[in-house]
């Protein structure tokens, strides 16, 4: 038994040493990524191209990212936080830099994305843009025209005059659960700036919301989406693609739910999704495979047709569909842009005093 059990080892490792290092059949890519978020599809094609498999795992904020990224070990090759967040994960160290050699396809980005992005990552030496869209108003017309006389909402007043959002309070309210888009927009409804890390401003941000609080009936950063579709809410703060998939999910749904969306008039948060490799990953070869992959014009196209967001590759642009690109909501104006801005990380003084303040917001107490 014991030359027996010698045997099998000795094959064991012959054949290990016959076994290419790096063989496709055991190659791997760990992806964190926001829910709702790829055409599953397009994991499949990179498997079937590449034979690289993709464990791909999904979150809804970025508070859960961060604090996974932060701890070190997660065991995750390709992540995807949004711009204000990396910029503090860069500084903190939690990434690498990019080997751009091993991205040929960085020469289908489109400079007016990358050109902001750099904000967050100088140089996007660490990053490359997935998706980016808007911070706004989502909202089932019918619902909002018998509750407030029109089916067309244009301003942030809607959501923050508490004598507003109260007729809404019985068709339903949810808004996203994310402190970092929440309350840059009450400080820019407040005409503030909506990068201010004043105690003071915070303050009353975190007023303007307690007073629209008791017509709210939710904070979370993806059951909005069913729940405009399902017609379950008529009103929703949340991240443009997903009011449009939202949409397209009550249209198809054929139950006469229709939905539209704002950038309200006062100005909204343009935000960017980066694709990035913590410092960390175990796979680092195939990280950059899964990046470049997903920069091949094609390929990100298909995604955006489905998540229904603009993305940074402007050879993409000839694949997106049609109605896509020409919706001023989706890949804005030269108007609308001028309406967005971006936000700065919060530094941890800041950090601190939002998350308690965020704290009190959606408890209500």
């Amino acid at each position: 038994m014991i030359r027996k059990a010698l045997w099998l080892s000795a094959t064991s490792v012959f054949l290990a040493l016959l076994t290419p290092a790096g063989h496709a059949a055991d190659r791997v890519v760990n992806v964190f990524n926001w829910s709702d978020y790829i055409d599953s599809s397009i994991i499949d094609d990179f498997t079937k191209k590449t034979g690289i498999k993709v464990v791909y795992d999904t979150f809804d904020s970025n508070e859960i990212l961060e604090t996974k990224l932060l701890a070190g070990g997660s065991g995750y090759d390709v992540v995807v936080p949004s711009g204000n967040f990396l910029a503090r994960q860069i500084q903190a160290g939690v990434f690498q830099k990019l080997d751009k050699s091993k991205l040929p396809n960085l020469s289908n980005m489109w400079d007016t994305v990358t050109e902001r992005t750099a904000k967050y990552d100088p140089g996007n030496e660490y990053s490359v843009n997935y998706m980016w869209g808007t911070v706004g108003i989502g909202y089932n017309t019918k619902k909002v025209q018998a509750a407030l006389g029109t089916d067309k909402i244009d301003s942030w007043d809607t959501f923050f005059n508490p004598d507003s959002l109260a007729k809404l309070k019985d068709c339903g309210v949810y808004v996203l659960d994310s402190p970092s888009d929440i309350l840059p927009a009450a400080l820019k409804y407040l005409g503030l700036d909506p990068n201010s890390t004043s105690p003071d401003d915070i303050a009353k941000a975190e007023e303007a919301l307690l007073k629209v609080r008791p017509y709210i009936r939710k904070f979370h950063s993806s059951e909005y989406i069913n729940a405009l579709a399902n017609g379950d809410i008529c009103l929703a703060v949340g991240w443009s693609g997903d009011v449009f998939q939202a949409r397209n999910r009550a249209v198809e749904a054929k139950q006469g739910v229709e939905i539209g969306y704002s950038v309200p008039k006062e100005g909204a948060q343009m935000w960017f999704d980066q694709m990035a490799i913590p410092a960390d990953a175990p796979h680092v070869a195939e990280a950059l495979e899964f990046i470049n992959y997903m920069m091949t014009p094609e390929v990100i196209a298909k995604s955006s047709n489905y998540v229904l967001y603009a993305n940074g590759n402007k050879a993409s642009q000839q694949f997106v569909d049609k109605a896509l690109l020409d919706d001023p909501s989706v890949y804005p104006d030269a108007a609308t842009l001028q309406k967005l801005y971006t936000t700065q990380p919060y530094d941890p003084k800041t950090q601190r005093i939002v998350t308690r303040s965020w704290t009190k917001i959606v408890t209500g107490q």
